[in-house]
């Protein structure tokens, strides 16, 4: 299944490519909150198959998924080409943490690996956590997205669930505590950066959530900027107001103090709550989308 993920309009698109050129140097982003750009995000159903209609919309970051649909069929450099055309910085999702049971690869991965596999994540039937440290996840699985996200023509990666450090089991790893699956994530991600921007500078690296790994050494540096979901609203319509929400916030802010663009993912239909998330989004400086769980629409930017 689709896991939920990912509005402000910005005023002149040479002013996003100015956002996105400073965040991959690393350096702070001077520029007003109101010149963030919209998100598009998308996972599945998109219409016949192919770009065309987000190509349309008028949102400046698009994330999609790295596969049409998740099947065997992935996305092109041409079709990838004509979002960017339209002036898009289009980044590819994928997972980093984990693998999902309708993945092209699962099946030869869990084939070949089945000592790799962890726990089912309770949240999500058919979603098994993997020892993501091991080389083999690496060569089998997140070497080849990435090199296929980079032969496709992205801008960059966009990558759930590094917060499988908070969510394997332990009792499955031996001798692993949660500083220590924190600190393999993060270097994952370090490992992820560095490869891809060594075959085109300027690649962009987006993990999603887990903004606490900010406190390992190395991680604030790997990143371009983070995806933030349920920042404001809990899928759906629920405002957010339990601790996590607000330790969050405060960890997503200091990512943005250090110059990392914030992509904030709320979940709301009730025309009161998305007019409340746009404000936070523009209050706060980040960019953002206000959208539905299944992630398989687009909605309208806020105004």
């Amino acid at each position: 299944m689709m896991r939920f993920r990912l509005l402000a309009r910005i005023t002149s698109l040479a002013l996003v490519s100015l956002a996105f050129a400073t965040s991959a140097c690393g350096q702070a982003a001077e520029e007003p909150k109101n010149t963030q750009p919209s998100v598009a995000y998308q996972l599945s159903s998109y219409e016949d198959d192919r770009l065309d209609d987000l190509a349309g919309k008028p949102q400046q970051l698009v994330i999609i998924d790295l596969a049409r649909d998740a099947a065997a069929s992935y996305f092109t450099a041409e079709e990838i080409g004509k979002l960017r055309a339209k002036g898009k910085t289009v980044l590819a999702y994928f997972e980093i943490g984990s693998l999902e049971d309708f993945r092209p690869d699962f099946e030869r991965f869990r084939t070949a690996n089945p000592d790799l596999m962890l726990n089912e994540w309770q949240h999500w039937e058919g979603e098994f956590f993997v020892k993501y440290w091991d080389e083999r996840w690496w060569t089998s699985a997140v070497k080849p997205r990435v090199d296929r996200a980079l032969a496709a023509g992205f801008d960059g990666v966009y990558m759930d669930t590094p917060l499988a450090y908070e969510e394997i089991d332990l009792a499955l790893v031996p001798g692993e505590t949660r500083q220590t699956l924190g600190r393999k994530m993060v270097d994952q991600i370090v490992r992820i950066s560095r490869y891809a921007k060594q075959i085109r500078p300027g690649f962009l690296i987006y993990p999603q959530n887990s903004p606490e790994l900010r406190h390992h050494t190395g991680y604030t540096e790997a990143i371009d900027g983070i995806g933030m979901e349920e920042l404001f609203f809990l899928a759906t319509d629920e405002p957010c107001d339990k601790d996590f929400c607000a330790e969050n916030l405060r960890e997503a802010k200091a990512l943005r103090d250090a110059g990392k663009r914030v992509v904030a993912i709320d979940y709301a239909t009730d025309p009161g709550n998305i007019a409340s998330a746009c404000r936070q989004h523009r209050d706060e400086g980040f960019a953002g989308a206000v959208t539905v769980k299944p992630l398989d629409t687009v909605p309208p930017p806020c105004p």
